[in-house]
């Protein structure tokens, strides 16, 4: 069984504590009664952010559910600029950046 949503993002979330100079974008489909709708999250510098969905206030909660499904991961320069976004690497799995030596 892989890991758990959940425990992925807190595992990013503390190797980005490290990596002020790195933000990565997770995109993937949230479960939404019958269907899917898209999302996007941002980690950076320990903290992930939701840009597509609201989020509950508690952060002790995760931020996405179990059903969530993520399909990939972009490095990318960190501060983030939306005018000059300079991506550092492209369309991986999220789990590549499990390891440390991915975020340089």
């Amino acid at each position: 069984m892989g890991i758990s949503v959940a425990e992925l993002l807190l595992q990013l979330e503390e190797i980005s504590r490290s990596r002020a100079d790195r933000v990565l974008r997770l995109r993937g489909a949230l479960p939404v009664g019958e269907g899917c709708e898209p999302f996007e999250l941002l980690i950076f510098r320990g903290f992930s952010s939701s840009v597509s969905h609201p989020t509950d206030f508690d952060p002790d909660q995760p931020l996405l559910p179990e059903a969530a499904r993520i399909e990939q991961a972009e490095l990318l320069q960190g501060p983030l600029n939306p005018q000059a976004e300079q991506c550092l690497s492209r369309a991986s799995g999220a789990e590549t950046y499990l390891d440390p030596s991915a975020w340089l």
